[in-house]
């Protein structure tokens, strides 16, 4: 066990738990700062788009270039996690993006074709897909394993907490005068907060990782999930989430148009989408602290249920002032829910199977959006969103049942002999 992880007699398992962990603090802080900056553009660039077009497909069509390659290539990605020094993989695609977004503050500035923006998007989502399943299964591994229910916890509200404050800066700095272009070149600046502490912490490996070889490699994480029901469950019951419940996330804007009658340049859109981010912040952190002690089982079910109360009443909601307190439990339960799942999927894996596994997570949770997305925004084009989003909310009723883990048997879990009862499965070492 870390030296670090001794100091104090914090419950382990809580947010305030991973963060006695030094490595950890600092790669959470850098990428808490640095992702304000990413979620000020994938903020920007979809309102963008639906201004100029007014075209929900198009807005899909976005997402689905940004998270398309998250189905194709996550599993590879995973591969070269196992295979490469993650340090500098990680930093290589941080870089990649940066380069991409200063091209993107370029294009937008001298009015480029639509098409480019789709390509820039693109080769972003293509250098994120690489870079996340190194990135990924290496955090785990800076924590106690009894404290990754915390680590997971902070991961999600790092990611929602700067869902909140990009498009917080966003209208902050356009109030100043910045005008889109300028907002692309400040998120460029914001790679820096994460590649600086990658390079002084570095990421680390487990002692042993990749053993398998050849093709077999990229059929690794999916033949373990077979086998441990578990991981199967979660991953399917996710990837049925993000693609049929999902989609009004990314048409967020349409939705707001068609729905409630909001522009996407309006402060009132902004405030409602910043208002729907501080929910899901707070359903993220509240797995790792006020519901750190309830059974990660029972969030589950009573999270898709609720998921599925609060978003058929936003489906039908045509009052921009109704919207808020809605918009606010419906991001509250979701990522309540895509927390809990992601922390029984961490716990059911050892150190050494999370680079072959967590790729199918990124496909589950990001790679079947774009295509609920692409999917999804021609028929709102078409008959609206009310529908849509309606199905959505059947859907999550199903899922309420179905992910019920009490189902399964002990069988389909990582024994505790094998996970919670030892910090690591092996000794970690820096590459």
């Amino acid at each position: 066990m870390n030296a670090d992880a001794t100091a104090g007699a914090e419950q382990h398992g809580t947010a305030r738990a991973a963060l006695r962990h030094r490595r950890f603090r600092i790669l959470f802080i850098g990428a808490t700062l640095s992702n304000v900056g990413t979620w000020m553009q994938n903020f920007t660039l979809p309102a963008y788009i639906d201004s100029v077009t007014g075209s929900a497909s198009l807005v899909g069509l976005l997402v689905f270039v940004q998270l398309g390659p998250l189905l194709l290539l996550s599993i590879p990605a995973g591969v070269l996690a196992d295979r490469t020094d993650r340090t500098r993989l990680v930093t290589a695609m941080q870089a990649v993006m940066m380069a991409m977004s200063i091209v993107l503050a370029v294009s937008t500035w001298a009015s480029s074709p639509l098409w480019t923006l789709f390509v820039i998007q693109g080769v972003i989502g293509i250098a994120n897909t690489v870079q996340a399943p190194a990135f990924s299964a290496s955090i785990p591994l800076l924590v106690d394993r009894r404290d990754i229910p915390g680590a997971v916890s902070l991961n999600s509200a790092m990611i929602n907490g700067s869902r909140i404050l990009g498009p917080t800066l966003a209208a902050a700095l356009a109030a100043l005068g910045v005008g889109i272009p300028g907002l692309f070149a400040v998120n460029a600046v914001t790679y820096l907060f994460l590649v600086v502490p990658i390079v002084m912490v570095r990421l680390p490996s487990p002692a042993g990782a990749g053993p398998v070889k050849g093709f077999r490699a990229l059929t690794a994480g999916a033949a373990l999930a077979r086998r441990r029901r578990s991981l199967s469950r979660v991953l399917l019951s996710m990837s049925i989430f993000s693609f049929v419940c999902l989609p009004y996330i990314g048409l967020f804007p349409s939705v707001a148009r068609l729905n409630l009658g909001l522009s996407p340049d309006g402060s009132t859109y902004k405030f409602l989408y910043i208002v729907w981010g501080l929910g899901a912040f707070l359903g993220s952190i509240a797995v790792g602290t006020v519901l750190s002690s309830a059974r990660r089982r029972d969030v589950i079910v009573r999270g898709y249920a609720l998921f599925a109360c609060f978003l058929a009443v936003f489906a039908v909601l045509r009052s921009p002032v109704a919207a808020f307190p809605v918009a606010a439990a419906l991001g509250f339960v979701y990522f309540m829910t895509a927390t809990a799942l992601v922390t029984v999927l961490q716990e059911n894996l050892l150190d050494r199977e999370r680079a072959s596994v967590m790729p199918l997570w990124f496909m589950a949770f990001g790679g079947t959006i774009p295509f609920g997305n692409l999917i999804a925004g021609p028929i709102m084009d078409a008959i609206g969103a009310r529908w849509v989003l309606g199905v959505g909310a059947l859907t999550a009723v199903a899922l309420s049942r179905w992910t019920d883990l009490d189902r399964l048997t002990p069988d389909d879990f990582l024994p505790v002999d094998e996970g919670d009862a030892i910090a690591h499965d092996g000794p970690t070492r820096l590459l």
